[in-house]
């Protein structure tokens, strides 16, 4: 069953021993230090990783006005973007250099696909996912709710943890990425 962002934070609040929310407006301090964390540490979790259920491809638009150096070419971002993966053009969502600057893409081509980590909605999360979030947001809740640094210590080692466990069944959803265009191997024949 798909969590919704107040689910996620009550249940690391429990985690921590603290009372679980029914809104961000509640009147209490956990709510008020719920709808402040949350979106920070959702999204920082979210761009740190290019999970499968996260990432897109999208061709973008050309902005009208050129950057002033280096490219001549600028593209607006989507309005769910977290993190660049690459860039590509046509059919291939790689192999442009580029540089993301002021919201904007930057390149030589004038057009680009990007590959993407964007802002899901939270039933998209899957369970491990959801697992590596409470973890995270127990480990940002535990000072500001309890004021105990010690166990903020161990919870962000648990975050860490879960996150790397996460990182590791996302991973196996997808095919190995097999090394292109690399001399030692042309050189070979």
């Amino acid at each position: 069953m798909p969590l919704t962002d107040i689910a996620l934070c009550s249940r690391a609040l429990i985690r921590i021993g603290a009372a679980p929310i029914t809104a961000f407006d509640d009147e209490s301090a956990e709510a008020e230090i719920s709808g402040a964390l949350y979106a920070p540490a959702r999204d920082a979790l979210l761009s740190s990783y290019p999970w499968s259920f996260a990432s897109g491809q999208v061709a973008l638009s050309l902005l009208p006005e050129a950057p002033l150096a280096d490219y001549p070419y600028a593209f607006g971002l989507p309005s769910d973007f977290l993190r660049a993966i690459s860039v590509g053009t046509g059919s291939k969502g790689r192999g442009l250099n580029y540089r993301i600057a002021r919201s904007a893409l930057h390149t030589f081509s004038d057009s680009a696909v990007l590959t993407y980590v964007f802002r899901p909605d939270e039933s998209e999360f899957p369970p491990y996912f959801d697992q590596a979030l409470i973890a995270r947001l127990a480990a940002e809740f535990v000072i500001p709710v309890t004021e105990n640094t010690s166990r903020a210590e161990a919870l962000f080692a648990l975050a860490e943890k879960e996150f790397q466990r996460a990182r590791q069944i996302d991973a196996q959803q997808d095919s190995p990425n097999r090394i292109e265009n690399f001399s030692l191997i042309d050189a070979r024949g």
